[in-house]
């Protein structure tokens, strides 16, 4: 189950220098999303680092990273403002398990149902989300506490250092790779500052990353029926959610490094971390697309860099946390800007005009979703809306065509999806008062797809019992039959060189 996979001390040195330029983009990260649910900074920072290792070690996907998220921090929110914080981790050990259980039971393979448009939007409403998170650090805290907009000399102060972080990453490797451009920016412009004297905002005005070891603890809440009833809403949400970005961003990743992950067993690796993390003090979280782009664009594709990032996060915690906080805010800000620009998928906006309407309809409706809400309410109403999208489009192919065998039945040979959508047109394809005596339906090149079929099937074979004439059903797959069950005596089905239809597994995971 566990391989570092790298087989060369290149390849280690790469893997270490990508986990330590992420390790140190993670940790303002972390520490806004713990304010974001309501829980001290260290809850968040353990979160990183704990969900970080485990799901690094155990999870299907090489080279994501894993922590603590906004997405699952809003979710929290109202659970630590109405019990405390015990109850959250106690929620995070549920959330694990509900997360391991979906990876047992295979669940993973359904993220293969999310449209590409849906994709599309996913991507680059999630590249907004980042952006707009950047933003509040262009604010300040003025002497009697109250945060403010930044203008003059430190706006001016703030964004050039921007610039010239975004100038580095994007120039360096034209002269070399032996160091990650994104963690050669932040050594600059850190040591820029601080050589300089630039009075500037660093990590260090977010919060104290100081720390020790995270503790094993069992949360403490009574273990009755009515705990779990508090917690086991959130703990669905909070699984779901945290599967959600997993699996969407396991996709991203696919495609950017040309290689495939196992979405079964990133629901359990996933499961595992949030479980361990629930027992050590920590908020949960899943994989993080941002930190996952700075990581791939480093050149981090094994297990090691997302390790060695969790490593490096500890370290910080436990030794390093008052260098950690000397890093320009300007630097990290820079950092992300770069995620930005890469994660965003700027040929959607070339191809609005040569997709069809309905495609850049969801990849519009899903990018805005995703800013306005959260990313696993944007997927579904993704999915729903191409779903009847697709169902309107399918309901007008279907068409029969009809003719008399040597027996002198009436032949009907339907093509296209018997569903919900296309039963209307299907029962005003057949006159039952004009057919003679013996009617058959040929199923070859069509499917009984749900219940609205099977009904209107019903319906149909009442029309011709009421004209004193025989129905009969032929080439249903196998699939079809145990569907038609349901319609009783109604109905007389005839099979005839039954067509083998299978619905696809997901043997690979």
């Amino acid at each position: 189950m566990f391989q570092l996979g790298c087989p060369t001390r290149a390849c280690v040195q790469n893997e270490i220098l990508s986990g330590l330029t992420v390790a140190l983009a993670l940790v303002p990260e972390a520490v806004a999303f713990a304010f974001v649910a309501g829980v001290e900074p260290l809850v968040g920072l353990y979160a990183a680092f704990m969900v970080g290792l485990l799901a690094s070690i155990f999870g299907g996907r090489p080279g994501m990273i894993s922590g603590a998220t906004g997405a699952m921090a809003v979710v929290m929110v109202a659970l630590v403002a109405q019990h405390g914080v015990e109850y959250l981790f106690a929620a995070v050990v549920l959330t694990g398990l509900i997360q391991i259980g979906a990876g047992i039971l295979r669940l993973g393979k359904y993220i293969r149902i999310v449209p590409y448009p849906v994709m599309l939007g996913f991507v680059n409403g999630l590249a907004i989300v980042i952006f707009l998170a950047q933003i509040q650090h262009f604010q300040i805290t003025d002497a009697d506490g109250i945060r403010q907009w930044m203008s003059g000399e430190p706006l001016y102060v703030f964004a050039g250092l921007i610039l010239l972080t975004m100038s580095i990453i994007h120039f360096l490797p034209r002269l070399t790779s032996a160091i990650p451009a994104s963690l050669a920016a932040i050594i600059t412009i850190t040591l820029i500052v601080i050589g300089l004297n630039i009075d500037t905002n660093s990590v260090g005005d977010l919060a104290s990353i100081e720390g020790g070891f995270p503790q094993f603890h069992i949360p403490s809440v009574p273990f009755s029926w009515e705990t779990l009833s508090i917690i086991f809403p959130y703990s669905i949400i909070l699984a779901a959610v945290g599967l959600i970005e997993s699996l969407l961003t396991l996709s991203l990743i696919d495609d950017v490094t040309n290689t495939r992950g196992h979405s079964n067993r990133e629901c359990i690796g996933q499961g595992i971390a949030n479980t361990t993390t629930g027992f050590f003090g920590g908020m949960g979280g899943c994989a993080m697309i941002g930190q996952s782009m700075i990581n791939v664009n480093s050149g981090g594709r094994q297990r090691l860099s997302g390790i060695s990032a969790a490593l490096f996060l500890l370290a910080f915690i436990l030794f390093a946390s008052d260098l950690i906080e000397l890093i320009p805010m300007a630097a990290l800000v820079g950092v992300m800007f770069i995620v930005v620009l890469g994660t965003f998928e700027w040929s959607s906006l070339r191809i609005m005009g040569k997709v069809p309407i309905s495609d850049a309809f969801v990849l519009i409706l899903v990018s805005a979703v995703t800013v306005a809400t959260d990313l696993a309410v944007a997927v579904v109403v993704g999915v729903i809306v191409s779903a009847l999208v697709f169902a309107w489009e399918h309901a007008k192919h279907i068409n029969v065509k009809s003719y008399d065998d040597e027996n002198g039945s009436r032949v009907y040979e339907l093509n296209g999806p018997l569903f919900f959508g296309s039963v209307k047109n299907f029962l005003e394809l057949f006159t039952p008062d004009e057919d003679p005596d013996d009617v058959i339906i040929e199923f070859q090149y069509s499917r009984v797809a749900d219940h609205s079929a099977i009904e209107a099937i019903d319906n149909l074979a009442d029309k011709y019992i009421q004209a004193g004439k025989k129905l009969h059903l032929r080439h249903l797959s196998p699939e079809c039959q145990k569907l038609m069950k349901k319609a009783g005596n109604l109905v007389e089905v005839n099979v005839m060189e039954d067509p083998k239809y299978h619905v696809a597994d997901d043997a690979l995971d």
